[in-house]
């Protein structure tokens, strides 16, 4: 069929592609053009309601925010973490750091214990299975809140060893810029600083050699 796009005489109220599309249609059976435009209109609808109706299936086999800050276990990839190289991942709102230790900063754990305000972790600031030397399931790897105990501070990590501003004692660590609180690089709190504890040790186990999951004990 040959449409004209031009208007016919006596009809240039309508544009050319309106006329077309009425032209069309009013050349059916008026039960058939109802039914096509019904059968149209229903299938526009259903198509519609199906992909409203998977969104939120979908969404609900995420882990939802609430999930998350409630304490859901979280992942970590460590296998490109160099030794030296901290990682910090999101748990419970929180920091967490991962610090891959080197050969020299465990070394460097066993020379300070006299300035260390719980040396042994006496204090319940981590799981049974790191209260040791290293804090740690392996010696290489410190998994910590990174969040300061005396006033919620996040502290900064400060690997090099006898800085200035921190005087020829600092053997690495963490410190809080905010009041002074320092921590060695088991996450143990130094004596005569305002922070009382140790930093906190969050559950946690190796799915794999790379793989960590935090937030779930040690089976």
């Amino acid at each position: 069929m040959n449409v004209n796009l031009t208007n016919p005489e006596g009809s240039e109220s309508l544009p050319a592609v309106e006329q077309a599309n009425v032209f069309d249609v009013t050349h059916e059976p008026p039960d058939l053009a109802r039914r096509r435009v019904l059968v149209g209109a229903t299938t526009a609808l259903g198509t519609i309601g199906i992909a409203v109706a998977t969104v939120p299936f979908v969404a609900s086999m995420l882990p939802s925010e609430r999930a998350k800050v409630a304490g859901a276990p979280v992942e970590a990839d460590i296998s490109k973490l160099e030794p030296g190289a901290l990682l910090t991942v999101e748990w419970r709102g929180k920091p967490v750091w991962i610090l891959h230790r080197t050969d020299e900063m465990l070394q460097l754990l066993e020379k300070d214990h006299q300035r260390l305000s719980d040396p042994e972790s006496e204090v319940l600031q981590q799981p049974a299975y790191c209260k040791n030397s290293t804090r740690s399931i392996k010696p290489e790897y410190l998994v910590t809140v990174g969040i300061c105990t005396h006033l919620g501070c996040v502290p900064t990590f400060r690997p090099e060893v006898a800085p200035a501003d921190l005087g020829s004692g600092w053997l690495g660590g963490f410190y809080c810029p905010c009041h002074g609180s320092k921590f060695d690089l088991a996450g143990r709190v130094y004596k005569g600083v305002p922070a009382p504890t140790n930093l906190v040790i969050p559950r946690h186990n190796y799915l794999s050699d790379f793989k960590l999951l935090i937030g779930i004990d040690v089976a």
